[in-house]
């Protein structure tokens, strides 16, 4: 499977690369212009500040899939929530890469002080879908026709998943 480790700027555009695909094929996002290099290495120290964005390399050391974690909402109540995501590159799913940079994702959140992870995955995505569900994510609600692409409008399915517990006033996130 390879190896996970912290992302830094320099992998910006091996991540691009990855997630460029998904941008003008599909409606899994829904940017419709793919982030220049100089934008993902943005999106990547901004992530590595307040959260975590983590890299899956193969066994020869090359980038082949990211999750990362961000800020929910920006309101101060939502301090201890954050929305994760995950882009593999395409054909690469079903082999284990998902599930191995999420938890190791999901750790590294945790240890941060978030309680709760959030993800949005447009519909269908069965992949997506599966994932999460096999990591325990509970399905929260789902947003009708809420975003335009390809031509049609498509539904975004939410979920949640428990980090951590503790002690109440939790600390704040670090």
């Amino acid at each position: 499977m390879g190896k996970i480790r912290d992302a830094t700027e320099l992998d910006a555009e091996a991540c691009a690369a990855i997630y460029t695909p998904y941008v003008h094929d599909t409606a899994i996002t829904f940017e419709l212009d793919p982030p220049t290099a100089r934008e993902m290495a943005e999106r990547i120290a901004r992530a590595v500040r307040t959260h975590a964005w983590l890299v899956l390399e193969d066994d020869e050391g090359r980038v082949v899939g990211y999750a990362y974690g961000g800020p929910m909402k920006p309101r101060a109540a939502y301090r201890w929530s954050c929305e994760v995501s995950i882009y593999l590159e395409i054909g690469r799913r079903r082999a284990g890469g998902g599930r191995a940079l999420y938890e190791a994702l999901f750790e590294r959140l945790a240890a941060r002080g978030y309680r709760t992870a959030i993800a949005g995955m447009t519909l269908p995505n069965p992949a997506s879908e599966g994932l999460h569900a096999a990591l325990g994510f509970e399905p929260i609600g789902t947003y009708r026709k809420i975003g335009w692409k390809h031509d049609s409008w498509h539904d975004v399915a939410w979920s949640q998943l428990t980090l951590a517990t503790g002690e109440d006033p939790p600390a704040e996130p670090t």
